[in-house]
């Protein structure tokens, strides 16, 4: 595990923090390789590594199907989750001073995951999300409990264009007082993408107010579409 550890240490942290400033987002191409990314697809069988299968429909959440991990994690995405977590901490924490939150994060995520725990916040928030043809996620945020990171991040396992078609990221930004605004896009496989959970700060005339955040994604219009969300907050149930 340590080539996806270096990996992610060589990436360039500053400008990843200006893009969540600027955007909301940034992503960070090549993270995983192909065999990375087919190892997790072809565990999505597997019967002792998951706690929860979710059918999407069934909840109206969308077409598709997506199961949470439970804990001990794979390493490779504990060793994800410990990495990136202290590069994004003090972009987190500095949102919530300009927008007057008292809210503050811990410097390591083995904090976060005992803050959440203390709080009965103990079951793990990793999943793995399958789509087939016309798939789709509706725009959501997934919070999970009291405590929540306002930045969660997602790995692309599929190649667009070979793999499936359509089935874009979609990112919409709900402005005060204005209509929202869409962010599409489409990683590449291997790609992986930092967002907010649930809104940012963005400055305006009379100082910095809160713009709230949703994701989902778009319909999948043929072939299958697997991605590995990493939220960093653990859940109630």
């Amino acid at each position: 595990m340590n080539d996806i550890k270096k990996r992610l240490l060589q990436h360039n942290w500053q400008q990843a923090a200006a893009s969540l400033n600027d955007h909301g987002y940034t992503l960070l191409k090549g993270m995983l390789t192909k065999e990375e990314c087919d190892t997790l697809i072809s565990a999505y069988q597997a019967d002792d590594t998951y706690r929860k299968t979710i059918v999407m429909e069934r909840y109206r959440f969308g077409k598709g199907e997506y199961k949470y991990f439970r804990y001990p994690l794979p390493e490779l995405i504990t060793v994800i989750r410990e990495t990136v977590y202290p590069f994004i901490a003090p972009v987190a924490n500095k949102w919530m001073e300009v927008l007057n939150i008292t809210q503050r994060y811990p410097d390591t995520h083995t904090a976060l995951k005992e803050y959440c725990h203390a709080s009965g916040q103990t079951k793990p928030t990793i999943l793995i999300l399958k789509y087939g043809e016309d798939g789709f996620n509706t725009l959501h945020q997934d919070l999970y409990g009291d405590i929540y990171f306002p930045m969660q991040l997602v790995v692309f396992l599929n190649q667009p264009g070979e793999d499936y078609n359509g089935g874009e990221f979609v990112l919409t930004e709900q402005i005060p007082r204005a209509q929202s605004k869409a962010n599409v896009l489409q990683p590449q496989r291997g790609d992986m993408l930092i967002f907010t959970t649930n809104f940012r700060p963005v400055k305006g005339s009379r100082g910095y107010y809160r713009v709230n955040m949703k994701h989902g994604v778009s319909p999948v219009h043929n072939g299958n579409r697997h991605t590995l969300g990493i939220i960093f907050h653990d859940a109630l149930s």
